[in-house]
């Protein structure tokens, strides 16, 4: 299922927290080439990786909606459905 069709604002937040990143990136590899202060790349990395962490999440809670959306409209118990997306959670962190 494509998030660009099913949810538009998700997909234009994603988008815009991704962009974020990669200029997160960027400014990280940045601070390498200046020799800045371990300390504060290791900050600049850790607030990354929240960043990356909460695409993930929303991301996979869209997903948990249309699987189990999906299983419902189709009359299946949607318990199977959570039970993937509960493994994709699982993936994810």
């Amino acid at each position: 299922m494509n998030i660009r069709e099913v949810n538009p604002a998700l997909y234009e937040d994603l988008m815009r927290r991704l962009r974020r990143i990669e200029g997160q990136a960027r400014g990280i590899q940045r601070m390498l080439e200046e020799g800045q202060d371990c300390e504060q790349i290791l900050i600049q990395l850790g607030a990354m990786k929240a960043a990356i962490n909460r695409v993930g999440m929303k991301a996979a809670a869209c997903n948990m909606g249309l699987q189990v959306t999906e299983a419902i409209r189709r009359g299946e118990d949607p318990t199977a459905a959570v039970d993937v997306v509960i493994e994709q959670f699982i993936k994810l962190g």
